[in-house]
């Protein structure tokens, strides 16, 4: 049951934070002061999502609108797309498709179903967006997508603010590739802080099964300088780098993109990781999201 700060109804209609006990936690929904339906989700204080029901395009974290670039360069402007969500979070990137790409069809995985009814019910989906959500693990909901059904698959799944380990493999990837159609793209949401080994693994990790990868995160991130994001893109098709890249430069939280012989050097003897040897992502440090 969700629970108001002050006053009753639905977070659309309040400005007052609403939270929720769901699977993962406590859900917090933080209004944003300068968009009057705008919204901050947050699991045990880590900042999840963004969703802006007047303005479904506007991507304010990051690594989101990474993925947004992603979205709009992996076909022709408006021409709908299959897209496959591995983490739900507040269907942040399923309104941007729906948005941006009418008459897309997307199918979102998500494990914690008292998370999907909270974000259902205080920040509805029209119902003409065709967006199906699916309860559970993101790699068992994978097997179970067609062979080359997606245009798109995009990976943004955290558990403790950590990616489970089972979603960092080589095996994991496969199942996203068989997954793909022949020129689609995949992209997934990193967290790695000092030293870096974690992010230079999962580019190993991609060069196993596609033949073209790149990396998008902030300078100090790839340098091994602090804990942030960064985005992995990759794809049996040549990716638009140039682009990504000079979107990634102007972003409002500016980052570089790596390519061909500067990733494989950021990546360095970095080995892929096997089911057999995987580990979550770095928790983040104490204070990160203060």
């Amino acid at each position: 049951m969700a629970k108001k700060a002050k006053g009753q109804g639905r977070a659309r209609q309040q400005r007052a934070v609403v939270t929720a006990r769901v699977e993962a936690g406590e859900a917090r929904l933080e209004p944003e002061r300068e968009h009057p339906r705008a919204w901050s989700l947050l699991l045990d204080g880590a900042p999840q999502s963004h969703v802006d029901l007047d303005e479904p395009t506007r991507l304010v974290f990051a690594y989101q609108r990474t993925f947004g670039d992603v979205l709009d360069l992996a076909a022709p402007e408006r021409a709908p797309l299959r897209v496959l969500h591995l983490g739900g979070g507040a269907l942040t990137l399923a309104r941007y498709v729906a948005a941006t790409r009418p008459r897309s069809t997307q199918q979102v995985a998500e494990a914690d179903g008292a998370l999907v009814r909270f974000v259902r019910e205080e920040l509805p989906i029209p119902p003409e967006w065709r967006i199906r959500v699916r309860h559970g693990d993101a790699r068992e909901v994978l097997g179970k997508v067609p062979d080359s059904w997606a245009d798109v698959v995009l990976s943004d799944v955290f558990r403790g603010a950590r990616t489970p380990a089972h979603l960092t493999t080589v095996e994991y990837l496969a199942e996203v590739r068989r997954v793909l159609r022949e020129d689609g793209v995949f992209a997934a949401n990193l967290t790695d802080g000092p030293p870096g080994a974690y992010l230079r693994a999962q580019v190993a990790t991609a060069a196993a099964v596609f033949g073209e990868r790149c990396l998008v995160a902030p300078p100090a991130v790839l340098g091994g300088r602090r804990f942030g994001n960064g985005v992995l893109v990759a794809s049996a098709r040549r990716l638009p780098v140039e682009e990504l890249g000079r979107r990634a430069a102007r972003g409002e939280q500016p980052a570089r993109l790596q390519h061909g012989a500067d990733l494989a050097e950021f990546a360095g003897r970095a080995a892929p990781v096997t089911d057999a040897r995987a580990t979550p992502s770095p928790a983040p440090p104490e204070g990160v999201f203060a």
